[in-house]
């Protein structure tokens, strides 16, 4: 008359839950995203990702040490010019600010891990990811040479980790030959193999005053409605030799996290992106959700879905909110 079989019994209290837990979230999964502009004196909150800031490299050493107490074990720069030109120089000057807060970093803390992201978005007068010619189209092998310039930069500086997040095919090979050939064989490439044209990049191109200044990036980013690329994509960078493979944006595309994490063997990273958190901060602060619950619901689904590491806003809060967990 009764069930033979109770799944609830494993539910009773969170001793049980804790011990039969399939998907465990880690402080070492977290990537923390810093934005690092020109300049000096500059500490200014991003108005539509609250707890995030506009840097300048003289102001970036209580972030870094919040970062060590956290025990996040790295960060991803972006970097905010001086100057912008058609095909963004200052990407890789010696003297730019993601440069000199990898050194800045480096001397502070050199057990941080460094990731730079690799793309011209952020420094070109248009916008764009890449050189464009006179019709505004996105010329594809010109970006290369540029980016290799990036990345090269980015590595003599003292970046452990550089990410090519533009998605101009062949890059990644591209990047791999010019680290080799520069004596930079160590440096690891973490790709952003499988990044969608997506609307939840909408706080971070202003974070970054990256947005398109003519067009938009449909017609190099991937279409939200293809999965069977995303293999494509992956599969095309591991063999041009990513050592990481990035699904980017995460939440609304667990379904395409989850494939690619089943069919490749190397780590797999997720990019938990500016408009999930700013939704979660936003219904937060109306006082519609429990920011802390949906959030480590939302990184923990993550996780779960294949990734081994997870680029997040949130990772400060998370890892104090871990930390509180473990007692």
């Amino acid at each position: 008359m009764f069930p033979q079989s109770r799944p609830r019994r494993l539910r009773r209290s969170e001793q049980i839950r804790r011990m039969v837990r399939e998907t465990h979230l880690r402080v070492d999964d977290l990537v923390l995203p810093l934005f690092i502009t020109a300049g000096r004196g500059i500490r200014s909150e991003i108005p539509s990702m609250p707890g995030n800031y506009h840097l300048s490299v003289d102001q970036l050493g209580p972030e870094i040490d919040r970062v060590l107490a956290a025990g996040v074990p790295a960060v991803l720069l972006f970097g905010l010019p001086e100057q912008k030109d058609p095909i963004g120089s200052e990407a890789w000057a010696e003297t730019g600010a993601v440069q000199q807060a990898i050194g800045q970093i480096k001397r502070r803390a050199p057990e941080l891990c460094v990731i730079t992201d690799v793309c011209l978005c952020e420094y070109t007068s248009h916008g764009h990811c890449g050189q464009v010619d006179e019709t505004g189209e996105v010329q594809n092998d010109a970006t290369l040479e540029l980016l290799c310039r990036v990345a090269v930069s980015h590595a003599q500086a003292g970046a452990d980790i550089v990410a090519p997040s533009d998605m101009m095919d062949g890059r990644v090979g591209a990047i791999r030959a010019a680290l080799d050939e520069t004596g930079l064989a160590d440096i690891a490439i973490m790709s952003y193999a499988v990044k969608y044209a997506s609307a939840f990049y909408g706080p971070f191109r202003e974070a970054a005053d990256s947005a398109p200044q003519f067009g938009d990036r449909r017609g190099y980013q991937m279409d939200p409605a293809n999965a069977r690329e995303a293999m494509r994509e992956a599969a095309l960078d591991i063999e041009e030799g990513a050592d990481f493979i990035m699904v980017k944006p995460a939440l609304a595309y667990l379904d395409v996290l989850r494939t690619v994490a089943d069919s490749f063997p190397v780590p797999m990273v997720a990019y938990n992106v500016s408009g999930e958190f700013a939704m979660v901060k936003a219904a937060a602060q109306q006082g519609w959700i429990d920011e802390r619950r949906v959030a480590m619901e939302i990184l923990t689904s993550i996780k779960r879905a294949g990734a081994d590491i997870i680029l997040t806003y949130h990772a400060l809060d998370a890892a104090a909110w871990l930390r509180e967990q473990a007692g």
